[in-house]
């Protein structure tokens, strides 16, 4: 039931006619977006037609219907957010450019901002692939963007190179993210350059890591230094190492009974650190048999260093749930923005803005997905990406089907 004081939208629809609005506005209530966006410094000085409210549902609106122009997106939106947040404002459809500059001076801080406070992992206690051993498993992984071909854009992010010294056709946005496994939750993510290298936007997020969970990674992410400050979030680690000529050389100690083994880890490269306290781990080695004559060797470090509580076949198995956060981006790159979309953002700022807008509306997607199968008792996994965007998308009710 509408508040006192709140107007009726001069419109056919009904409140929450679509599903869209009923997603944000869950997921993110009013009173938290103008919260962020006072905190931030965006709230406008003046009554406009287009709020710093409006313009930031309008930015993961922009994810949910990316393929649509500005007006299209507002008008999906205008209704149910004018009735379910309180904005009242009557006036005639604006204008593209009105909208760009609504935009523009809302900018990507209250995105960014929005994200950090409603992310985080959901999935609840004995939820299926959420935990091993009372360990919440998470992964952690990178992508690329690829953004408006603009001289302001080329200059920020820069572009790959390909062969024979030319350079791609857009220029490039490198996000590394956090994702709980078992509900393809993105809780934590930093957005940089091309050229920014995957372990320097780790660093960032190792803040939002803490006891109780496992954090998986792939053999790029290997430093000694980024281990040890991994290692001192009290989260436990399961990452793949090299095993080539360059790879990192572990100081056996002893065997283990399931065919593991403890090490030592100790970087000889400085005398800064060789002077370094050793880091112990327990080191998995594995092959795959997958019909190939010479398969791959698998290497693993973990800090999980008893058998008796996790076996080395079950640690193996667990690394394989890293490829879920490689399913998430795939979501969000493939099913959410579309298959070989290009950003539509011209200026740095609002790339930023898009890309958080995007990560806020599939987080958003994603809650909805982990309640509907904790409430029936389903593994999230079972629950199909594709189908709950494609109803998110969809009107859920008809005119007239929700009472005034």
């Amino acid at each position: 039931m509408p508040r006192a004081g709140w107007k009726k939208p001069e419109s056919e629809r009904r409140l929450s006619d679509l599903v869209s609005v009923g997603v944000l506005t869950r997921v993110f209530p009013p009173g938290l977006v103008d919260e962020v966006i006072a905190e931030v410094g965006r709230t406008e000085q003046r009554h406009r037609a287009l709020p710093a409210r409006v313009m930031a549902y309008f930015s993961i609106g922009m994810a949910l219907y990316s393929e649509g122009s500005y007006e299209d997106v507002l008008a999906q939106l205008t209704d149910g957010l004018s009735w379910a947040s309180g904005w009242t404002q009557e006036y005639g459809p604006p204008s593209k450019s009105a909208i760009f500059q609504a935009r523009a001076r809302l900018g990507s801080q209250p995105l960014a901002a929005l994200f950090a406070r409603v992310a985080k992992p959901i999935g609840g206690e004995g939820m299926p692939g959420v935990w091993l051993a009372g360990r919440r498993l998470v992964a952690i992984d990178g992508m690329c963007l690829d953004v408006a071909d603009t001289t302001a854009n080329d200059d920020h992010f820069g572009r790959p190179g390909v062969n024979k010294g030319e350079r791609a056709a857009f220029p490039q946005a490198r996000v590394v993210a956090l994702a709980e496994c078992g509900t393809h939750a993105v809780f934590a993510a930093q957005i940089g350059r091309y050229c920014d290298s995957e372990a320097e936007l780790t660093v960032p997020l190792l803040d939002h890591l803490s006891p109780g969970m496992l954090l998986t990674g792939d053999r790029g992410f290997f430093s000694y230094a980024l281990w040890r400050q991994a290692c001192a979030t009290g989260a436990d680690l399961l990452w793949r190492v090299r095993t080539d000529s360059a790879a990192p050389k572990p100081i056996h100690l002893h065997d283990l009974p399931d065919g593991s083994w403890l090490a030592h880890l100790h970087q000889m490269h400085s005398a800064a650190a060789r002077r370094a306290e050793p880091m112990l781990v327990r080191v998995i080695d594995y092959t795959i048999d997958d019909g190939r004559e010479n398969p791959d060797t698998y290497r693993l470090f973990t800090t999980v260093l008893d058998p008796d509580e996790v076996s080395a076949t079950e640690l193996a198995a667990a690394y394989v749930e890293r490829w879920e956060v490689e399913l998430a981006f795939d979501e969000l790159k493939t099913h959410q923005r579309g298959p070989r979309t290009v950003l539509r953002s011209k200026s740095p700022d609002l790339v930023l803005q898009e890309i958080w807008g995007h990560l806020c509306c599939h987080f958003a997607i994603r809650s909805l997905m982990t309640d509907a199968a904790n409430q029936c008792g389903h593994d999230p996994d079972r629950v199909s990406f594709v189908a709950a965007l494609r109803i998110t998308r969809q009107p859920l009710a008809h005119p007239g089907a929700f009472p005034p």
